[in-house]
């Protein structure tokens, strides 16, 4: 998708697609204690299916080769990307159900950190004292936000433990994701992998299913629906927004999602995060930021 250059346009999309993956978590909390989040996973990717596949149809034109676009010489790859991004969502989906929606939604963030940290052996890059000092910033943060959870104190729940080891391992895969992502896209096109992508998530989810199965009610099986055609939504809005200017114009209204996790937590859950939460959820972002901040440079000294 050519980029439109539309700085307003880009940050109204992203705003909203915020807004939508944030309500999307709502519903996936809400059910928590009736549908198993694997159950979850498969509406998620199989609802939002139908509406990746329109995104891919309008980027190749009524005359598009939809068999070309699936068309491959690295199935492994997309296989390894699905398989990370399987595992992202299902710690994200996990962690929603014993989280509550701030703490989840800074905890997930963390994922700049991440695709740091992996960047050293796996693509033999080297980190300075710039981005270095940046992560370590940034998991001062998540200390912070454990230590409001009463971590090292003795009042802290099973619960909440694997809550947020569930949402950290969600950054770490995510960081996989992204960096297999970028693998990809030197030979393979955009449509392609996020074809892929979508099927293949889809396949996934669908082997779990007959473990976990619990037939919805009818309210249920409508959350359930909502849940993929929102997150379905969400990634279209995503995907205009990056389309329509620049990563690093865009990327500080991305954090906009703990604004809404904020409110939509304190709204429908009555959650209100303390000062932990917030000033632990702060030192992500800016250290998220700083990271975007120093690769930037980086590319621009290179070129």
């Amino acid at each position: 998708m050519a980029l439109r250059h539309d700085p307003k346009r880009g940050v109204i999309f992203m705003l909203a697609a915020c807004a939508l993956f944030t309500a999307m978590g709502v519903l996936v909390k809400e059910l928590a204690g009736r549908v198993s989040f694997l159950e979850q996973m498969f509406f998620r990717s199989a609802f939002a299916l139908p509406v990746v596949m329109l995104i891919v149809l309008r980027r190749i034109g009524l005359r598009g080769d939809l068999a070309g676009t699936l068309r491959t010489k690295r199935f492994p790859g997309h296989v390894l990307r699905a398989l990370s991004g399987t595992a992202a969502q299902g710690c994200s989906f996990y962690a929603l159900g014993l989280l509550p929606l701030a703490e989840h939604t800074a905890l997930t963030n963390t994922t700049p950190l991440f695709v740091t940290l992996l960047s050293i052996p796996l693509l033999g890059e080297k980190v300075g004292i710039h981005r270095s000092g940046a992560v370590v910033a940034g998991f001062l943060g998540i200390l912070v936000i454990a230590l409001g959870q009463g971590a090292f104190t003795g009042d802290y729940s099973g619960a909440a433990h694997w809550g947020m080891v569930a949402a950290l391992a969600h950054g770490m895969f995510s960081a996989g994701t992204t960096m297999l992502v970028r693998t990809l896209s030197d030979t393979e096109s955009s449509g392609t992998i996020v074809l892929w992508q979508s099927l293949l998530m889809t396949l996934f989810s669908l082997f779990w299913l007959p473990f976990v199965w619990v037939t919805p009610g009818p309210f249920d099986l409508a959350l359930l629906i909502a849940i993929g055609l929102i997150g379905g939504l969400a990634q279209v809005l995503l995907t205009e927004a990056w389309a329509s200017a620049q990563v690093s114009f865009l990327a500080p209204y991305s954090y906009s999602s703990l604004l809404w996790a904020v409110l939509f937590g304190w709204a429908v859950f009555g959650d209100v995060p303390g000062l932990s939460t917030l000033a632990g959820a702060a030192a992500i972002v800016l250290a998220s930021l700083y990271i975007m901040h120093r690769e930037m440079v980086r590319r621009g000294t290179r070129r």
